[in-house]
């Protein structure tokens, strides 16, 4: 065998001068059509993730992928819209020493979507990141929609804790990153506003939160010509301790400003409380939801302690939920309770098999402040902190 038979009867071997080629070797019929079932499927999961990877949602998925596209992850894409529109925004100096509300806005964004390296598999991204490729293919069926409830306050109250809570949930899909639309962008539109917003589909609830909402005059009236049954939700704390926390906030960017005791009063003799700076202004809730009840009706805003958020999470994600129409599903068995950084923390991310606690901004050591002018922020504060209580009908207890 394997060898030429001449006229003559002697042999050629097959590799001699002038022997005939041997034919190509192929592999059974049956074995041509597994081959060629497996290079399908290795050009439909390869498309797949392309796709998935064009709707910026492969970051963790296919990190090889991303470097051979050479791409940053999405949360730092400049194409990105919010993201681009960040850049876009320009800082003006601030007065007394503090930063601007724009410039404390933006930082309010950073501190929020930093996920200081908690294993957030979303943190900074400008839509939830879905859980595979495939379930981002999937959702390219989903539609775009303008959302149906926003996180409108208060800045430094717990808005990132209970947008994260939030998006353990199946049938929410939110925005990662700040929008700011109905404060700083709004004459971009709504169409360029729904397109930040993630693909849903039927019976899964978009969502966004801006703290920034609640104190912008004219957030109230933009979002009811947007849609007048939008739900609103508001987090709200303690105004002395929130504006202790906005102060920490923005001496951790700007160590040189003045101290929390000078940049509170106007006349510190008198005893003046200084309402234009912002960390005290916000605080005067009863003030800022007074221009909200002029389009919305009180039953349709949802305020959220911000202290129960933190010694009761499941409680309070217990209240949201039933507010949002959705099946209470997130419950005590997605928290444990983090003492080191003293916030709870989530067993499961979402699109994590990891636990995630909130970034390393959050928990900040306060720094000391004068326990006379502590006493006279909460003399300030108590008329409107009453008046609060009355129209919500519930009281927070902070006095």
């Amino acid at each position: 065998m394997g060898q030429l038979r001449l006229s003559g009867g002697a042999r050629l071997p097959p590799d001699a001068p002038g022997a005939p080629a041997s034919p190509p070797l192929l592999p059974p019929p049956g074995r041509r059509r597994l081959l060629a079932l497996l290079l399908f499927a290795m050009l439909a999961l390869w498309l797949c993730v392309l796709y998935s990877c064009a709707a910026g949602a492969c970051a963790s998925a296919a990190p090889g992928l991303l470097l051979l596209r050479g791409s940053a992850p999405p949360a730092r894409r400049a194409h990105n819209p919010a993201a681009l529109s960040k850049l876009l925004l320009l800082r003006a100096p601030g007065s007394k020493g503090q930063l601007s509300p724009e410039q404390e806005n933006d930082d309010e964004d950073d501190d929020e979507d930093d996920d200081g390296g908690n294993n957030n598999s979303n943190g900074g991204a400008a839509v939830d990141s879905p859980l595979s490729p495939i379930s981002s293919f999937l959702n390219g069926s989903g539609t775009k929609r303008l959302p149906q409830a926003v996180i409108i306050g208060v800045k430094k109250g717990g808005t990132r804790a209970l947008l994260e809570f939030l998006r353990v949930h199946p049938d929410v899909r939110a925005v990662g990153a700040e929008p700011h639309f109905f404060d700083r962008n709004y004459e971009r539109g709504l169409t360029w506003y729904r397109e930040l917003m993630p693909r849903t589909l039927d019976g899964q609830i978009t969502m966004e939160k801006t703290p920034s909402y609640f104190v912008t005059k004219e957030a109230p009236a933009r979002i009811s010509a947007m849609s007048k049954g939008t739900k609103l939700i508001v987090v709200v704390r303690d105004p002395v301790t929130r504006a202790i926390s906005d102060y920490t906030q923005t001496l951790s960017k700007k160590p040189d400003i003045p101290t929390f005791e000078s940049l509170t009063f106007k006349n510190r003799t008198t005893g003046l409380i200084d309402t234009s700076w912002s960390a005290i202004q916000i605080g005067i809730y009863a003030k800022h939801l007074e221009n909200w009840l002029l389009y919305f009706p009180i039953g349709q805003i949802l305020f959220v302690s911000g202290e129960r958020l933190i010694s009761d999470p499941a409680g309070e994600l217990g209240r949201v939920q039933d507010f949002l129409g959705l099946k209470r599903i997130i419950t005590d068995k997605h928290f444990y309770f983090n003492k080191t950084k003293g916030f709870p923390c989530l067993k499961k991310a979402e699109g994590s098999s990891k636990p995630h606690c909130l970034g390393k901004t959050k928990g900040r050591t306060h720094p000391n402040i004068d326990q006379e002018v502590v006493q006279r922020l909460r003399e300030f504060y108590r008329p409107f902190n009453m008046k609060f209580y009355q129209m919500t009908g519930h009281d927070f207890g902070w006095d």
